[in-house]
């Protein structure tokens, strides 16, 4: 009598656990847009959620540690003219956030450490390129600074966030709809879905398609009949991929190998009510101490729920095989190295002795302005018809007039920020 042989495994018994009541976050009024992103990101120190809001669109940021019911005024992100449909926290920055709108525009924000009393309604930085809807927004994995975009004008873009500029458009490679967008692991490839039913393979910087054309899958897994859009979640450190189905109420996980059949199932997470979105805690956010190896944070319609994902162990000392250095907050490369097309793994950090997020740092967006080039020596002459001589001191002294009104405005808004810390300080201590 032949007995059946189970595949070896460290991950085959990790289960999932949805946290306590008052770890949970209620009173949150998620976003109903029909959109297939995940409206939810998450990072060691913030959870962002994309929120229902009239006349624009909205997401709102909490701090991770602030569970249990939100304050019906808690402030928002708002700048957009139209609703949120994505949002990305930047891997090199855990005060940076990105957000992609209806109104065709991308825009970077700075969350501060504390809770700000008003609603955020500047960003760092606007990004304009595309003509329609911008429904995928994707950081670089180790360039800083690095943002891809992606809209319903299928098109892709490539900005630089620390000058506002953009690097690269991918024009005339998708024939219709970007599904969605994910970079290699050291970002010198990307990878896109598509309504026309192709995945490419796409080099950004020789613009160029390295593959389209998968006849033959290397392994097929059957899934339900759910309809709903599946989110996928890749763990490299455990080569865990994680399915989590849009309106669906349950997370199917598997486990990546090298040799065929390449993709083993481990376990599936079921709970009763459907996932409305999903956010996935980077590794360098999990608790060491309790063989957590992934965090999702499941939106329902009022509240997100936390589910840790852990692998049982004995023993309470550090679980090397569990835990491989991961990548860390600290980018590998510039933005003009990469694009001058040096290549550069992620760096990587030990978890070892728990992860301590790093205090806010300042995103500087320099623009290169041309207010900021000096005028050419000697009297110019206007185009109009009349004989009036715009002189170079009178021009000098416009330039002079703006950067001293520019260095008012920066000096206001350090004070007014400095006194917000100041209120938020008080109203914590009477609490």
């Amino acid at each position: 009598m032949s007995r059946r042989v189970v595949r070896q495994s460290k991950f085959r018994h990790v289960f999932g656990q949805p946290v306590k009541a008052d770890q949970m976050y209620e009173d949150i009024r998620v976003s109903k847009v029909t959109w297939d992103s995940s409206f939810c990101a998450v990072n060691p120190k913030f959870l962002a959620i994309i929120v229902e809001s009239g006349g624009g669109g909205a997401f709102m940021v909490l701090p991770l540690a602030k569970t249990g019911r939100v304050d019906k005024n808690h402030p928002l992100v708002t700048g957009h003219t139209a609703p949120v449909l994505d949002i990305d926290w930047c891997p090199h920055n855990d005060n940076v956030i990105a957000s992609a709108s209806e109104d065709t525009t991308v825009m970077v924000w700075q969350i501060p450490d504390y809770v700000p009393v008003r609603s955020i309604t500047e960003p760092v930085v606007t990004l304009e390129g595309h003509s329609k809807r911008v429904g995928i927004i994707c950081w670089h994995p180790t360039a800083r600074n690095v943002l891809l975009s992606a809209g319903c004008d299928n098109l892709v873009i490539l900005w630089n966030v620390g000058t506002g500029e953009m690097l690269l458009a991918l024009e005339d490679m998708h024939t219709d709809l970007i599904y969605n967008v994910g970079w290699n692991r050291n970002g010198s490839l990307l990878v896109t879905t598509c309504k026309d039913k192709k995945v490419r393979v796409i080099d950004p910087r020789k613009q160029t398609v390295v593959a389209k054309n998968f006849e033959e899958p290397i392994a097929l897994q059957e899934m339900d009949t759910s309809n709903g859009v599946l989110l996928p979640f890749y763990d490299a450190d455990s080569s865990i991929v994680y399915l989590c189905g849009k309106g669906d109420s349950s997370i199917r996980y598997f486990e990546i190998t090298d040799e065929a059949p390449y993709v083993h199932y481990l376990n599936t997470y079921s709970s009763k009510e459907p996932q409305r979105g999903m956010g996935f805690m980077p590794k360098r956010g999990l608790d060491v101490s309790k063989c957590e190896i992934a965090r999702f944070f499941k939106l329902h319609e009022r509240k997100c729920e936390p589910i840790v994902m852990t692998v049982p162990r004995k023993s309470d000392l550090f679980q090397d095989d569990l835990y491989p250095d991961t990548p860390g907050p600290e980018p590998a490369l510039e933005a003009d190295e990469w694009l001058s097309g040096k290549d550069a793994e992620p760096i990587l950090i030990s978890l070892r002795d728990g992860y301590v997020p790093v205090k806010n740092r300042e995103l500087k967006v320099v623009k290169r302005n041309i207010l900021d080039s000096k005028p050419p020596p000697g009297p110019r002459r206007s185009h109009s018809t009349s004989n009036t001589d715009i002189s170079t001191p009178a021009l000098d002294e416009v330039l002079e007039e703006i950067r001293v009104l520019k260095e008012t405005v920066q000096a206001q808004e350090k004070r007014i920020s400095a006194l917000e810390h100041k209120l938020c300080q008080f109203t914590n201590g009477t609490d």
